[in-house]
């Protein structure tokens, strides 16, 4: 089979012919027929994640399930599945109180590889997934039967993008009806925080950006308002003019830059919630008065891929989706063949795509 190799950071990718064993117990294989590029793949080949080298990445996929190891009973041959990189043993102390997404369990695939290439050296599995490559072997806890009705490559943005950026506002914050939100970044992730709102039923729902076609994508997906803060000087001020003067309710900051979680600070009202979606580096700080948190009843939270219950989840998404609640169509910019998978990170890197979709 084909994959896409990662083996000099900052480098093109190779497409090249490697070897992946069976499935072993708990585990299952999957020919994969789309893979979505999210900015945690650019992270990892470009050094920013893993520093290991030489890695397939890719996590956010849909594919068939087309052999199983012992002992599997989430999934069968044949069945339409979507990919992610969540793994949950159901058994921990994080999967019993209904937070699988912090599953402390140990796995077999975190120190061991089903990837070759073929010189027979081991390829690590990108964000535990390893999704660039036309098949893929994963814990049982990763896939999720779906519908075989569903488009496999709207399927795929369901693994991550959608439930990370929806997840956050739906249940890692649990907006309530006509509060005010703030999303800071329009990109994949942060259009779906705006449709995570909508569907909280939020108002106003305000878009900040950098990129005009990012707004527009943002007033497309339901926000109310944006903001260009390349263009305004201080963006806050226009939030607190939305918003009776107060400030926002809640502020999603959907990008792993600490200098834009301190401009978010600024925008919510006392009582007001400022949530981290976008990863930052590992030994990225920020910095806040503390007084006025005390004073204020403001909180700071972090939201690892939206909270989600990926089994819970993924189902209601898709039926959201399947009755035109939940836009999919619109995520994808465009789909390419897996031979021009460097064209499409390109293209995700400049900010030209929400998603852009590996078929195979």
């Amino acid at each position: 089979m084909k994959a896409a190799v990662c083996y000099e950071f900052g480098k093109p990718l190779v497409i090249e012919e490697v070897e992946l064993d069976a499935p072993k117990t708990g585990e299952v294989k999957v020919r994969l027929a789309a893979t979505a590029v999210c900015h945690s793949d650019l992270n990892a080949i470009r050094g920013r994640a893993d520093p290991y080298l030489p890695l397939v990445a890719g996590h956010e996929a849909a594919g068939v399930v087309e052999e199983i190891g012992e002992g599997v009973t989430l999934a069968q041959p044949g069945d339409p599945v979507v990919v992610s990189l969540l793994r949950s043993c159901g058994r921990c102390f994080f999967c019993t109180t209904g937070l699988p997404h912090k599953c402390e369990a140990k796995f077999a695939l975190e120190t061991e590889s089903r990837l070759h290439n073929r010189h027979g050296e081991a390829l690590r599995q990108g964000i535990r997934t390893a999704a660039f490559a036309e098949c893929t072997v994963v814990d049982e806890s990763q896939v999720v039967r779906i519908p075989p009705e569903m488009p496999l490559d709207r399927a795929a943005l369901l693994a991550c993008g959608v439930i990370t950026g929806l997840g956050a506002v739906v249940n890692t914050a649990q907006v309530e009806p006509y509060s005010s939100v703030v999303v800071i970044g329009t990109g994949g992730v942060g259009v779906n925080a705006i449709q995570g709102a909508l569907l909280a039923g939020a108002h106003p729902i305000i878009a900040v950006d950098i990129l005009a076609n990012k707004l527009a994508a943002a007033r497309d997906f339901g926000a109310t308002h944006t903001i260009n803060a390349a263009e305004q000087s201080a963006p806050e001020d226009h939030v607190k003019e939305l918003t009776s003067g107060r400030g926002a309710d809640y502020v999603f900051v959907t990008v792993g830059n600490p200098d834009v979680v301190a401009q978010g600070l600024k925008m919510i009202r006392w009582e007001g919630s400022v949530v981290m979606v976008g990863i930052p580096a590992e030994c990225a700080t920020a910095s806040f008065p503390v007084r006025q948190f005390v004073v204020g009843g403001q909180r700071i939270v972090g939201s690892c891929m939206g909270s989600t219950r990926l089994h819970v989840d993924v189902p209601r998404l898709i039926n959201l989706y399947q009755h035109g609640r939940l836009k999919l169509d619109e995520l994808i910019t465009a789909h390419y063949p897996l031979e021009r998978i460097n064209e499409a990170i390109e293209s995700m890197e400049k900010g030209e795509a929400l998603r852009n979709v590996i078929v195979f």
